[in-house]
Formats: C-alpha cells, sequence, structure tokens
C-alpha cells in the first residue's frame, strides 16, 4: 500500500475531500416514496429511438412519485463524441414532451456534462487509493494483449484479476519507481470478487437474479498520460447517481452483468446503490425472426427519422407507452397519455417497433384533430423540414383550412390521408397553385387515351363549366356521351373497342386535370374548395398542353 504522502501528491493540493461534495449535494427533501431518475446518453451520435423510450418511462415514474427526472450528459468518452449531439439530445426531448426535470439549463445537483465533474471524481479515486481499494496500474497494452493471449491458450477467463493483475499487489518501491520515471498509469479498483463467485441482486422488473460476480480489477480512472484524467462509467455513475441522489435507475438489460460490479463500487464507496430496473431493448422483425433495432442498419432507430417525418410526438409517445405496458396500447390516445407506466407489467421480451402500426396510430390521431391544429403543426414542422411550404401556407391560409375540410369535417369516418406531416404535400398540395404541377395528355395516368380527345374534353369542359350547377356531375357526364364514352363500366366492358373508355374513365379525365392524380377526395369536393377560376384554368392547361 502507498504512503498517504504518494497518493496525495498524485492529486491537485487543493483538491476538496469527499465531506466537501457531499455537503454541496445534500439528500433531497422529498415525499416519502419519491423516485429520483435520470437518463444518461452519451453523446457518440443520433439520439436512439429507445432513448426517448427510456426518458419517457423515467420522465413518467418519477414526476408521479413527486420526485425529479434528469438528464447527465454521459461524456467521459470523449474519443467518440460526435460534435453538436448534445444539442440535439435537448431538441428530440423537447419535440417529444420528455424535458429534462434537472440538467445544465435548470438543476441544483450540476453539472449534469460528466466532463465538467472532474474535480468530484478525483476526490473519490484518492479516497479509494488512500483506503486500498483502488490502486495504480502500469501495465501497457503490449503487456495487457499478451495476458489475455496466455489466458486464451489456458482456456481461462479473460481479465484483469488474480495472478493476471500484474500490478495489484506490486511492492510499493516498484510503483514509485514507475511514477519517478514519469511512467502513465490507471487507477484500477481492487475488486473483492473471486472466480466462480456469484452475486445476486433484485431487479424491480424481473425480480430476484443472479449473476457472475466481477472478479476484475475494472479501471476507474484513465489514464494519466492525458492532461484531464477521466473516469470510466463505471465510477462515474455510481458518484453522480449517489450525489444527484438517484433512488431509481432505468436502463436496458444488457447493463444486467456489470450489476456486480456495480454494487462492489457502491460498497467500496459506502453508498447506498439505487434500485435498478432493466428493460428488453426496442427491437424490429425480419425473416425469421426479430433483433435489436440497430443504429447502424435501422433508420428508424434513429430520432431524427421521426422528426423529419413528422410523426407528431403524441402519436409516437402514445405507441411507446404501449410497447411499455400493453395495457396502455387498449386505450384511447388522450387517455393513455395520462395513465401511469407501471413497471411491474413490463416484458422480459423486447417489444417490436412496427412501423405499419405507428402509422396507423398516426393517422387516427390526426384524424381527431382540427383543421386549425393541424394547420399549425404542418406549419411548425415546415419551418424546419420543408421551408418553401411555409409561404404558401401563410399566403393561403383560408384556402389551405378548406382543403382540410374536405371529407374531414362534419362526417362519420373523416379521411385519413395524413399520417405525418411531411404527407401534407403529397395529400393537399395539388390544392394550391404554386404547389400544383399539371399532368400533360401523354401520361401514362391517362391510360393510352388519345390526346387529342383529352384536350378537346378539357377544353369543353373548361368552355361550358358550371361551377354551381344542381347536379355538378351532369356535365360530366353529357360531356362523357358527346365524346363517345360509354354511360357506365358494365356498357364499356361489353364493347371496349367501341369506345374510348366508360364514365369513370370520363372523370378520371377531369379528375387528373384538376388533382394531377387519380386518386383524391370527392371531386365534386375538390371544386368547390378550388374554385370555379382555378378549376377552369386548370382544365385550360390540359387542353392546351
Amino acid at each position: 500500500m502507498l504512503v498517504p504522502s504518494v497518493i496525495d501528491a498524485l492529486f491537485p493540493a487543493d483538491l476538496p475531500e469527499p465531506g466537501h461534495w457531499e455537503e454541496r449535494y445534500p439528500p433531497r427533501g422529498l415525499p416519502e416514496g419519491a423516485q429520483v431518475t435520470r437518463l444518461g446518453p452519451s453523446p457518440t451520435g443520433f439520439v436512439h429511438i429507445g432513448g426517448i423510450y427510456v426518458a419517457m418511462i423515467n420522465r413518467d415514474i418519477s414526476r408521479r412519485s413527486g420526485g425529479p427526472y434528469l438528464v447527465r450528459i454521459e461524456d467521459t468518452d470523449q474519443s467518440r463524441e460526435v460534435e453538436g449531439a448534445v444539442a440535439q439530445f435537448a431538441g428530440a426531448f423537447d419535440y417529444f414532451g420528455v424535458p429534462a426535470d434537472e440538467d445544465d439549463r435548470n438543476g441544483d445537483y450540476g453539472p449534469y456534462l460528466q466532463s465538467a465533474r472532474q474535480p468530484i471524481y478525483l476526490s473519490y479515486v484518492r479516497d479509494l487509493l488512500r483506503r486500498d481499494l483502488a490502486y495504480l496500474c502500469f501495465a501497457t497494452s503490449e503487456e495487457l494483449a499478451e495476458a489475455r493471449r496466455r489466458q486464451e491458450e489456458a482456456k481461462v477467463p479473460t481479465g484483469y484479476y488474480g495472478e493476471w493483475a500484474i500490478w495489484r499487489d506490486a511492492e510499493p518501491t516498484a510503483v514509485q519507481a514507475k511514477l519517478d520515471e514519469g511512467a502513465p498509469y490507471v487507477v484500477r479498483f481492487r475488486s473483492p470478487g473471486t472466480t466462480g463467485a456469484r452475486a445476486s441482486f433484485t431487479d424491480a422488473i424481473r425480480g430476484r437474479l443472479e449473476h457472475e460476480d466481477n472478479r476484475n480489477d475494472v479501471v476507474l480512472l484513465k489514464s494519466s498520460a492525458h492532461p484531464l484524467p477521466l473516469p470510466t462509467y463505471h465510477l462515474a455513475h455510481a458518484v453522480d447517481d449517489h450525489l444527484m441522489r438517484v433512488t431509481l435507475v432505468v436502463r436496458g438489460e444488457e447493463w444486467i452483468s456489470s450489476v456486480p460490479l456495480h454494487l462492489q463500487l457502491f460498497e467500496a464507496l459506502g453508498f447506498t446503490p439505487p434500485t435498478y430496473a432493466h428493460i428488453a431493448p426496442l427491437m424490429k422483425k425480419i425473416p425469421g425472426g426479430k433483433r435489436k433495432l440497430s443504429k447502424r442498419k435501422d433508420p428508424e432507430s434513429s430520432v431524427t427519422f421521426y422528426v423529419q417525418a413528422g410523426y407528431p410526438a403524441e402519436a409516437v409517445l402514445f405507441y411507446l407507452r404501449g410497447l411499455a405496458n400493453g395495457r396502455l396500447a387498449e386505450l384511447p390516445l388522450p387517455q393513455a397519455l395520462e395513465e401511469p407506466i407501471r413497471l411491474a407489467e413490463f416484458g422480459v421480451a423486447g417489444p417490436l417497433v412496427d412501423l405499419v402500426k405507428l402509422e396507423d396510430i398516426s393517422a387516427d390521431h390526426i384524424a381527431t384533430l382540427s383543421g386549425e391544429q393541424i394547420l399549425a403543426a404542418v406549419r411548425a414542422w415546415a419551418a424546419e423540414h420543408d421551408p418553401e411550404l411555409v409561404p404558401v401556407l401563410d399566403a393561403e391560409r383560408e384556402l389551405a383550412l378548406a382543403a382540410l375540410a374536405v371529407e374531414r369535417e362534419g362526417v362519420d369516418n373523416p379521411r385519413k390521408d395524413l399520417r405525418k406531416w411531411s404527407d401534407f404535400r403529397t395529400a393537399y398540395g395539388f390544392f394550391f397553385r404554386q404547389l400544383f404541377v399539371p399532368v400533360p395528355v401523354g401520361d401514362p395516368q391517362f391510360g393510352g387515351m388519345a390526346p387529342d380527345l383529352v384536350r378537346a374534353f378539357a377544353e369543353d369542359f373548361a368552355a361550358g363549366y358550371r361551377h354551381d350547377a344542381a347536379d355538378w356531375f351532369d356535365q360530366i357526364r353529357a360531356l362523357a356521351a358527346k365524346h363517345g364514352f360509354a354511360s357506365s363500366p358494365k356498357e364499356y366492358k361489353k364493347d371496349p373497342d367501341a369506345y374510348p373508355g366508360s364514365i369513370r374513365e370520363a372523370s378520371q379525365l377531369i379528375r387528373l386535370a384538376l388533382t394531377g392524380s387519380t386518386r383524391s377526395p370527392d371531386l365534386f369536393a375538390v371544386a368547390n374548395t378550388l374554385g370555379a377560376a382555378e378549376v377552369v384554368r386548370r382544365a385550360r392547361v390540359l387542353a392546351a398542353s
């Protein structure tokens, strides 16, 4: 064991004792039963939809219990940090309505950025060294690789432990010699675990679990060669969860194997460990089975995918809540968003992310919104993701509301052609002259109809157009008869060579002229919304094409 003076010389002379931090971050004055939860995203890439899933769970549990939910950015692995990731976190949490109660914008237990908490970690590392619960390790990468090779040859568990931990029981003189020559070192935990030992603990979702105990002397503080040595996740999360007074940690099941190590660290540090709740990961169905939703393979794993597409946040949250607790998926959306999420109702199998189901949920939700609500949401989305749409919506506000009312207002089964805000151009863009793209006579959508016939039909329609006719469709029927179309599909089918088409094809001709597509809402409702002048103009554009 190193003498205290040698240990203290490794740290800043003014480094506070752990007691200073205990006073700086006192226990929270919270009501009995209140849960303090946290999310610890790492700024090494985009926000995974699983991050929103866990944030939603944490926020719901803490707020219902009377405790705060905090976000702590775990950026100790700075070699992998992606520029702009931290700002993206805040934007994603705000979009989905799961902002933190505490973060660096608002909280008394910060900084909430781990790289800004380095002095705190150093105080506890020094304390562990003084109590011989940690030690300096000068093993080189070559030595570690050689040890691993020998372990594999000997068919024993790999790692830095027991006889393989070459600096665990080094003589103080050997350590001092390395320090004198300026050799870089890391600080390792002196694990009390042994090979073959088992550890048991209670998980808030899975109940009593047993796992192989930790035997490895894991690194607590990274290389002293770095000008600002930072801790590893293991130490940082233990210190931060304690000082931030976190009581419940909800995290992915991949961390279950680390619980024995974390419990060892909490005991060594003299802390009461939080309750752990390990959730199953979000999954994706693939041929022959399913797998974890992958950042690398699956675009829908990224929060950006949902934001750019314009899925309403409420619909996504409703869907995620249903994945967390199945009973919530059976409730109406407003009720499901108000009902509590319960850890006892989580399954241990990973729930499947199904975009088709999400789109159906989203369409159902949008169908319940007023035109004003939809227009406001589309405009807000477009300001960020389709800026050319914004001036059109602003200039044609009344037209936009009228278009949104078609087959939506005053009907029992409203249209559900809007599944997300990015669908607006496709579903409603044709109503706006600025966005409408005319279909020329030679377009395949006309089904091979003779161009001269198309032009003549469109010209006659424009010339005799009666916008307020009592039976609006009769004018199409009359024109169809004039230009030789069959009066019904049945009649056309009897002798297709005798006609250019039926009344259906004649109607589609006008539909293409007015909407640019063979699929649209009720044609009279479209014409009524466009107005007589625009209907005539579009028919004449087709006639002249």
